[in-house]
């Protein structure tokens, strides 16, 4: 085992696991931040993805040897303590979810498109949230979402 010390929503998280281990399953089994998502295990459909240093990536694929030198990792919980962020608060405005597996990593993404562009055309957010896979098919609700929390941020 190795130990690591990771930021995660800004608290340090001491951990002791095999190199190589999946960030995601540190993240889900070994701190119980469950709100990032298994979806595929390769990259694929974004159910698990995080901000790391405030870039959007996949959790299912980074070995957690790679983030225990300070970068900031962010997932759904750090958001917001109440879910009050303005995405969150537009996600539930829009009523986006269906099932609501994927919306974890569907928000994490979103939330990176407004922080880099906040008034994103229809184009824009599509191309962004290309990468997030909806398996119930809301693509329609969560980009009005998105151009709800862009109107109200």
């Amino acid at each position: 085992m190795a130990s690591y010390t990771l930021d995660i929503n800004n608290q340090k998280y001491p951990v002791e696991v095999e190199e190589g281990t999946s960030l995601l399953w540190v993240i889900r089994e070994h701190l119980g931040l469950t709100g990032t998502k298994y979806g595929c295990g390769i990259a694929q459909c974004g159910a698990c993805t995080i901000h790391v240093d405030g870039n959007p990536m996949k959790a299912c694929v980074l070995p957690v040897n790679n983030f225990a030198n300070g970068e900031k990792i962010t997932t759904i919980e750090g958001l917001s303590e109440n879910g009050d962020h303005p995405v969150q608060k537009a996600w539930i405005e829009a009523q986006a979810p269906q099932c609501g597996y994927c919306h974890s990593g569907q928000i994490m993404q979103a939330v990176n498109l407004l922080e880099n562009n906040p008034n994103p055309s229809r184009e824009e957010i599509k191309e962004h949230m290309n990468g997030n896979l909806c398996r119930c098919g809301t693509y329609l609700r969560i980009i009005k979402a998105i151009e709800l929390a862009a109107q109200n941020k």
